[in-house]
């Protein structure tokens, strides 16, 4: 698995590089220390995840990751910053990135890590609990419109708990990929691109789902 590192301290950088590079399955192929270094390290290095911080010189993490996610949607970016700030957290739910986390918390980088790998959405339980207030108050939405079954918005409600795939299989004792198939069928019906803007979706329509 190829990480590519951005972040503005060097000493960060090769610190994280050490972290990571301790698991074998790991390969951190360069560092860059802006965002423009993000774009064209992304565009040699084509990695699994681009592990970047957000306040930098030249350009933000922010608006390279917005950069990235235009010319490839399938981009995995995690977010490891200093900063919890309202804004910037909307900003990385709302261009698709993959996880948020601070760096307060090193010991969960290698495990999320490893959770963006397989797909899933990661947020520091100190981001969790702000997205709820983040997504303002609740739409008047009717899901009916949607043709979303009980099963489905059960999934959902777990997916923005933070569940894997695996720990909602074990929740409502179906296989994994029978959820799988089940996020498939929602982000068709909801017209939605990831497991992130389905739990954006329902935290921006959760007293639909009471």
């Amino acid at each position: 698995m190829k990480i590519i590192i951005i972040d503005d301290d060097r000493l960060v950088c090769q610190a994280l590089r050490t972290i990571l590079e301790s698991d074998p399955e790991i390969e951190v192929p360069a560092m860059g220390y802006n965002g423009t270094d993000a774009l064209s390290l992304y565009e040699i290095h084509h990695p699994d995840i681009l592990l970047m911080d957000i306040r930098m010189g030249e350009m933000t993490g922010i608006d390279a990751g917005r950069e990235i996610l235009k010319s490839d949607p399938s981009a995995r970016i995690l977010y490891l910053t200093t900063f919890a700030d309202n804004e910037y957290i909307i900003q990385a739910l709302q261009i698709g990135a993959k996880g948020y986390l601070l760096k307060q918390n090193f010991e969960c980088i290698l495990p999320s890590i490893k959770a963006v790998s397989m797909g899933q959405s990661v947020f520091g339980n100190e981001i969790i609990s702000k997205i709820p207030t983040l997504m303002g108050k609740p739409a008047d939405v009717d899901l009916s419109a949607y043709g979303l079954t009980e099963k489905e918005m059960e999934i959902i409600i777990l997916i923005a708990e933070g569940l894997s795939n695996r720990e909602i299989a074990a929740r409502s004792f179906l296989s994994e990929g029978t959820v799988r198939n089940y996020i498939s069928v929602m982000l068709e019906k909801l017209q939605l691109r990831d497991r992130t803007q389905l739990a954006i979706f329902y935290y921006r329509n959760r007293q639909t789902f009471l």
